[in-house]
């Protein structure tokens, strides 16, 4: 009778070692494995464009905090101006009451006009501070260390006098959003694939390596080696595998519909920026217009007002329009700029903005 290993060892009071592995390797006759990379593959990439997504978006979001920066800077220094140049009147209001050329309401007219547009500058003060704080925040940094950069006011980034609004429609597939809902559709499109094949035999070679010893610094001194050929078919759960393949291809629908919607949304928010962009040129042109007339119209009605032509509530309508008319058209030409960096997200960022020769 010949005894077992673990027999030898208690009878004789030997030690038996062994090892081994195993492995398999599949023949990919009907395209398994290769749908399962494709699939992984493409999930990789739906996850890169979701980085990217982010990215986009992120800039952009510090592109417009900066030009609000750069906005509230220049609004600050027309009211500045403004109220310089409203305690002038004051001034000149005060001297012509004191000299009885003039009524008290004259003078209260003044200081209200003063009051008004210096009560606008802390809340632009503020909405500085916290655009500045904002953009440090999406810079990831301590509030004020963007302070010795920005503090000497600069001009609002300019933007070019014609973008080519007929970009092509290539353009779009910059868009991360776009691209990663391509790949989340090949990724579903491939799991089709992968259940599909559980319907037909799978055919590859099994093998295991063994070696065994009594002496430990001898174990691979003696083994075993064998591959076998195996098949593989599911007989009993075809049903379940139709009804996975079924489940696959509903959310492969769905995958197309989400690139779909993404394309669609791409398509409004291009057409909604670029006609954004124009509409706020149209109404920056407009108040320019707006500020060259008002400017006219205060040098005269100061003259007026000299002359005792005109009365004094003519002078404080006057230099109220033009603070607010300036305040508008630089409120305006940052905006401007903001919806240029909304049609270059639109676009998915990447791009220059093309100049129609």
């Amino acid at each position: 009778m010949s005894l077992l290993p673990e027999q030898l060892r208690n009878a004789q009071g030997f030690n038996f070692y062994s090892s081994g592995f195993d492995m398999a390797w599949e023949i990919d006759f009907f395209g398994r494995i290769r749908r399962s990379v494709e699939a992984a593959d493409a999930g990789i990439g739906a996850s890169i464009e979701g980085y990217r997504d982010i990215l986009v978006t992120l800039f952009a979001e510090v592109g417009r905090t900066y030009v609000d920066v750069r906005t509230l800077q220049q609004r600050v220094a027309f009211a500045e101006e403004n109220i310089e140049r409203q305690r002038g009147t004051l001034k000149l209001v005060e001297s012509r009451y004191d000299a009885g050329l003039v009524g008290q309401l004259d003078v209260q007219q003044a200081r209200s006009n003063v009051a008004n547009t210096e009560a606008v500058l802390p809340q632009l003060r503020l909405g500085l501070q916290a655009n500045l704080n904002q953009l440090t925040f999406l810079l990831s940094l301590e509030p004020g260390a963007l302070h010795d950069q920005l503090e000497t006011p600069a001009p609002i980034p300019g933007i070019p006098a014609d973008i080519a609004i007929g970009l092509p429609a290539e353009l779009l597939r910059q868009r991360p959003d776009i691209r990663g809902a391509e790949r989340r559709l090949a990724a579903e499109t491939a799991r089709i694939g992968v259940v599909t094949a559980d319907l037909y035999p799978r055919f590859g070679l099994v093998g295991n390596l063994t070696s065994s010893t009594v002496d430990l610094g001898n174990l691979g001194g003696s083994g075993t080696f064998a591959i076998t050929p195996f098949m593989g078919l599911n007989i009993f759960n075809r049903g379940r595998i139709r009804d996975s393949i079924s489940a696959q291809e509903e959310s492969t629908e769905q995958a197309l519909l989400g690139y779909e919607n993404a394309v669609l949304f791409a398509l409004t928010e291009v057409e909604s920026s670029l006609v954004g962009l124009q509409e706020e040129r149209n109404r920056r042109d407009a108040i320019e217009r707006a500020v060259k007339a008002v400017e006219k119209a205060a040098g005269l009605v100061r003259v007026l007002y000299d002359t005792g032509l005109t009365d004094f509530q003519n002078v404080v309508c006057t230099e109220r329009s033009l603070f607010l008319q300036q305040d508008q058209l630089v409120a305006s030409q940052g905006q401007m700029v903001k919806n240029l960096i909304a049609v270059y997200k639109a676009l998915g960022g990447g791009w220059s903005p093309a100049v129609v020769p």
